[in-house]
């Protein structure tokens, strides 16, 4: 024959409260790789986007066009404008030379200007254009 069991002491402990439910493994992992790829759209829309919408992005203008330069020398802003604008800081494009940053190959009677679109590098060569 068999005893029953004693009731539990005062001094023992009371059993382990049961562990939470664990979350869906599922809805952590959507998360997770949710978060990963906002940061890579942000990142990518910084890189290639955000300067072409405000604006901020080189231009690759061609020979023939006029452009306006605005800010300081070692960061300028430079927009393709009409050439009869009369606008100041108004600049004739004469010729670009690709894949280079070296503006002496505009000779000492142009302006140059070095700039770099994505990985496209290019020096523009400038002549002012009187103002009206």
């Amino acid at each position: 024959m068999t005893t029953p069991s004693a009731p539990p002491a005062p001094e023992q402990p009371a059993a382990a409260e049961q562990p939470a439910a664990p979350a869906k493994k599922g809805g952590r992992l959507l998360k997770k790789v949710g978060g990963v790829v906002v940061a890579i759209i942000v990142a990518l829309a910084v890189k290639f986007g955000l300067p072409h919408l405000t604006g901020d992005a080189p231009v690759h203008a061609q020979a023939g066009e006029c452009v306006t330069v605005t800010g300081p020398d070692n960061d300028p802003k430079v927009d393709t404008t009409d050439c009869s604008s009369g606008k100041p800081d108004l600049f004739k494009v004469v010729k670009v030379i690709d894949g280079t940053f070296d503006v002496n190959q505009c000779g000492a009677e142009l302006s140059a200007l070095a700039q770099q679109l994505n990985s496209d590098k290019f020096v523009l060569c400038l002549e002012e254009v009187a103002a009206k």
